[in-house]
């Protein structure tokens, strides 16, 4: 899994509530035996028209927004089935950060399982967040995890708090496998005295 330190990049701003797993990615994409290519599927409904043509008014097919590395949602964000495709196509299209009030439960354990940081803040916090997106032009956004912080092109900053053991993961970039394999000696002890 790749590490998650620091990340400048766009904030596409998206404010809609309660954007569940099927937006994120409709069940018809699901029976791809890999990850490949998911990310091109992302949002899907909203991103095309039912002839394959490119919705201009989606925010992620306009300017600067189409290489979005972060997304700035709404409440609810990830709600819905158990779908771990829905995160495996936000990193597929590049995603690498969700700012958000609320998460989908099952969606924020497949995240962070995957490499993707979701940061809680305030709905008043991320809706000016949003704002200060567009207002920016789209100007990049750093995403400083270590440091726990979100910093604005105009100088300004916004702390954000994320679990400890989440943030090793991220910072460490480890995968369920690694995090096994930190305690293979005592695995191996507990085996050999069975």
């Amino acid at each position: 899994m790749e590490k998650f330190t620091r990340l400048s990049a766009v904030a596409a701003p998206l404010p809609l509530t309660n954007v569940d797993t099927d937006m994120i990615i409709p069940a018809r994409f699901m029976k791809a035996l890999t990850r490949d290519g998911l990310g091109s599927h992302l949002f899907q409904e909203m991103r095309f028209a039912a002839d394959g043509s490119e919705q201009s008014d989606f925010i992620l097919n306009r300017g600067p927004c189409r290489h979005a590395q972060i997304l700035v949602a709404d409440r609810n964000f990830g709600c819905g089935s158990s779908r771990e495709h829905a995160v495996w196509a936000l990193i597929g299209f590049g995603i690498r950060c969700v700012i958000a009030p609320s998460f989908g439960d099952i969606f924020s354990n497949n995240a962070r399982k995957n490499g993707l940081l979701l940061i809680r803040l305030p709905d008043e916090a991320c809706a000016w967040l949003r704002e200060q997106s567009r207002l920016s032009q789209y100007a990049p956004v750093t995403v400083d995890l270590e440091e726990q912080q979100i910093l604005l092109a105009s100088g300004e900053t916004i702390l954000f708090d994320v679990d400890a053991a989440d943030r090793r993961i991220l910072i460490e970039g480890l995968d369920d496998i690694d995090r096994t394999l930190r305690h293979a000696d005592a695995i191996t002890r507990f085996e050999d005295a069975a």
